[in-house]
């Protein structure tokens, strides 16, 4: 399977590296040469972890932080992000539906139980799901790697070593602002799917009825909540997960390198399950606007501000948090499990996991 999904990138970065004049970096030839030439580029904790096992994998040597290493990490980053919220697209429709009809909808299962009921398919939804959080995926793990390099590289070593939490901070926010753009017309036709039956049968025709009645915008309207819910979750997403890999393997008795790469992918499950809940958490309210927002449309002349207002003066403050239980362990299940794909994924290209780890001293 990786393979095949492999075979077009990979022939663009064959191409790339026939034409490009050799750098010091590709003429390395062993894991200590490239922390060397890679030390030249970025931060020394940058490049340690993104050197730390490399090997050759199907796409070859990956040179640390050149165009192949964040062509590979956003690939990784299609297939966590696709893969993972079009397996839990029936969990995600109740989800939606507690949202958006909660008279309807009281609970988890008693939603399951109203669809399997009515006979109507928990499917709904799947392909802007799946192209959607796809393109989202690419823009959130392929320029969270190139944000933190070039950002590491901007404050120079002693500040990005001192202040990793906040660079992680800011390459995750600057990587999910573009992130949302591309997933937005998507999550605004599968919420106007999964939520009312009668509009559309899908993508196909959901995305032509949204633009023919209410333009490009109505595509695009839900934009500022989903920025308001993603952009903190991405963060936490990311900056709780290198803190916890590091807490993690900072408790266990020996180096990241004498664990197999099997345990070091359970810990990055575990780091990115906890991390997750976290996520759920504070994007649930934003979460709860974006499901409202799309499901109805926009009165002519409406202004994104007053119809959040009216939602927000029909549902009150407890309705922002209808559905939080379902989320987090919708949330913490997806993010355990992006995170342990694209760990899989590195690992399978020849990358080591994610995560930055000090060296313990010896006694």
């Amino acid at each position: 399977m990786f393979t095949s999904v492999l075979r077009t990138p990979l022939s663009y970065a064959k191409a790339t590296a026939a034409v490009a004049a050799p750098s010091p970096l590709a003429q390395a030839a062993d894991v200590g040469a490239l922390i060397s030439a890679a030390e030249s580029k970025a931060p020394r904790f940058l490049a340690a972890a993104a050197t730390e096992a490399v090997k050759e994998g199907p796409m070859g040597k990956i040179v640390p932080f050149s165009a192949k290493y964040f062509v590979a990490c956003s690939i990784g980053g299609i297939l966590s992000c696709g893969l993972t919220h079009t397996a839990i697209t029936p969990l995600d429709l109740v989800k939606c539906n507690m949202q958006a009809n909660p008279e309807k909808y009281t609970g988890i299962v008693q939603g399951f139980r109203v669809f399997l009921k009515e006979k109507a398919s928990l499917s709904r939804g799947w392909a802007p799901t799946l192209l959607g959080y796809s393109a989202q995926g690419l823009h959130k793990f392929g320029l969270y790697e190139l944000f933190k390099h070039y950002y590491g590289q901007a404050i120079g070593e002693e500040n990005a070593s001192q202040y990793k939490s906040l660079l992680y901070c800011a390459a995750s926010g600057s990587a999910e602002f573009f992130a949302d753009i591309a997933l937005c017309p998507f999550e605004a036709v599968k919420v106007r799917v999964q939520t009312d039956p009668t509009f559309a049968n899908g993508l196909m025709d959901g995305m032509p009825k949204i633009v023919q009645a209410e333009g490009i915008n109505g595509l695009f309207k839900g934009l500022v909540p989903l920025w308001a819910r993603q952009i903190p979750y991405t963060i936490i997403k990311f900056v709780a997960f290198e803190k916890v890999v590091s807490l993690i393997y900072a408790a266990l008795p020996g180096e990241k390198a004498d664990y197999s790469y099997n345990e070091q992918l359970g810990i990055t499950f575990l780091a990115g399950y906890i991390a997750g809940v976290f996520c759920a958490i504070v994007s649930h309210p934003a979460d709860t606007m974006v499901s409202k927002l799309n499901k109805v449309a926009s009165a002519e002349g409406e202004g994104m501000g007053a119809a959040m207002s009216k939602i927000y003066a029909d549902i009150g403050f407890a309705g922002l948090w209808r559905g939080l239980v379902a989320r987090v362990f919708m949330i913490g299940t997806l993010t355990g499990l992006q995170w342990w794909i694209y760990d899989s994924f590195k690992v399978f290209v020849g990358l080591p996991t994610t995560g930055s780890v000090e060296k313990k001293k010896e006694n």
